[in-house]
């Protein structure tokens, strides 16, 4: 049976240099795995080129989701295939509210019709849950909303696309224990509605409190350095990533 997602020998590139060299993982259905590693080991690379980002160029290997090759795929089929990215620092969208946009995205998705009734009690019952002013719905997307409205915006989206496949670029930097506390609160409740998986990259573990680790992977110098379960989040919180970086050199 085909894993969920497969990435084979996968080397990526931006601007003619190479960050990723040759990473290889797996993710099964239902799955929560961590990605961890040093400033500039490549996690946010393999996270954007996951999800077809135009900014990087896949010099060799395969993404294989269900056995299917979409290497070659454009982002939007692959958000209709079920992959969700959250991005390191969401942009601002001036002229499309976030209401409008989720709306949009998620028809876009499904392929198909989502009355405005049924839509606005799907919305409001996700914003109550991420303690989110219902005033936001109508402003535009991520237009002078804080930092951590931002992410909560990008938790909201998770929670209204349903993805089978969500990947979490530092959702959780820059935010205080509160906001840290409710966007683990909407990632718990999204594995709980809909038994996705979760590729969570992330420096700060306590977004992970509310969440069981199948996996842990280490990535340093672009390659994956050690792979374990949930232990070796906490052997990273207590010795760091010095032994993987030397390890790869």
């Amino acid at each position: 049976m085909a894993h969920l997602l497969e990435i084979k020998g996968l080397s990526a590139s931006a601007e003619k240099k190479e960050i990723l060299h040759g990473v290889s993982l797996f993710i099964d259905g239902g799955e929560t795995h961590v990605l961890m590693g040093p400033n500039g080991a490549g996690k946010s690379t393999l996270g954007s080129t996951i999800m077809g980002s135009p900014e990087y160029t896949v010099g060799s290997g395969s993404i294989l989701l269900d056995g299917e090759d979409i290497t070659e795929l454009s982002p939007d089929k692959r958000a209709k295939k079920g992959i969700f990215l959250s991005f390191q620092s969401p942009i601002e969208i001036p002229g499309i509210t976030l209401s409008e946009f989720l709306r949009n995205a998620l028809e876009q998705t499904t392929g198909k019709h989502m009355k405005l009734w049924d839509f606005k009690k799907k919305l409001k019952a996700a914003m109550d849950l991420l303690d989110m002013d219902p005033s936001y719905a109508d402003r535009d997307l991520n237009v002078g909303f804080s930092g951590g409205e931002k992410k909560k915006a990008e938790i909201l989206q998770l929670l209204i696309l349903q993805p089978r496949l969500a990947i979490l670029d530092e959702t959780d930097s820059g935010l205080d224990v509160d906001a840290v506390r409710t966007v683990s609160k909407g990632i718990d409740e999204y594995k709980k509605q809909t038994g996705g998986s979760l590729l969570v990259i992330t420096h700060n573990t306590k977004i992970l409190d509310a969440l069981t680790v199948d996996k842990t992977h280490i990535l340093a110098d672009g390659k994956v350095a050690a792979e374990g379960g949930g232990e070796l989040v906490e052997e990273v919180i207590s010795s760091g990533f010095e032994k993987y970086i030397k390890k790869e050199r």
